[in-house]
C-alpha cells in the first residue's frame, strides 16, 4: 500500500521542479544496520531535518543590483493529518530564523506558496 506522505512529496517535487528560480532534493534521514559489520549507519543531512532541501534564488537589494543569492529553502511534507515531531519544527524554526525559507506543506499548493513567500 502506497505511503500518502510519500505519494504528496512525489507530486510537491514534480510541481516544484518546474521553478526555474528554485533546486529542492530528496532528503532522506534515518540510519539502518551495516550489513557487513552490523554497525548503525545514520544517513541525511540532520536529525528533524525537512524532507526537501535545496534553495531559491533571488535577485538582492538595489545596491547588489543584477546579483543573485542562494536562499536556502526546506519544505516538511506531510499529510493533512500528519504531525510534527518537536526536532523537525526545530529545524524549521533554525532555518528561518537565520533567514531562510522554510514551512509545512500539506498539498502542492502549500508547497508553492512557501517556496514563493517573500524570505
Amino acid at each position: 500500500m502506497p505511503n500518502p506522505e510519500t505519494d504528496l512529496q512525489q507530486r510537491i517535487r514534480l510541481a516544484l521542479g518546474t521553478h526555474s528560480d528554485a533546486r529542492l532534493f530528496r532528503n532522506q534521514v534515518g540510519s539502518l544496520p551495516d550489513p557487513r559489520t552490523g554497525r548503525l549507519v545514520t544517513f541525511g543531512l540532520a536529525r528533524g531535518s525537512a524532507d526537501l532541501i535545496g534553495w531559491r534564488t533571488v535577485v538582492v537589494t538595489p545596491e547588489m543590483v543584477g546579483q543573485r543569492i542562494a536562499l536556502f529553502t526546506s519544505i516538511e511534507v506531510k499529510t493533512p493529518t500528519g504531525r510534527l515531531r518537536p526536532e523537525q519544527q526545530a529545524w524549521l524554526d533554525a532555518v528561518r530564523g537565520a533567514g531562510g525559507i522554510a514551512g509545512v506543506a500539506r498539498s502542492v499548493a502549500d508547497a508553492v506558496t512557501i517556496l514563493e513567500g517573500t524570505p
